[in-house]
């Protein structure tokens, strides 16, 4: 399967940037999710941790 697949893509002009383009968005979509993790507020978070314990909302399905 792999080989009809490596066929066809090398015959697409220029192909070779796009797995650079898909490692540079992962890496710098992951970079940023970090630095929001490490710089978010403390009583932000907390305040989201206590969102699933907060008996208003509460869903009956």
């Amino acid at each position: 399967m792999f080989k009809f697949i490596k066929g066809h893509m090398e015959t697409i002009g220029g192909v070779e940037i796009y797995p650079i383009l898909s490692l540079l968005i992962f890496f710098v979509f992951f970079v940023l999710l970090f630095w929001w993790v490490f710089t978010a507020k403390k009583d932000y978070i907390q305040n989201m941790e206590q969102i699933p314990l907060e008996p208003e909302n509460d869903q009956v399905i």
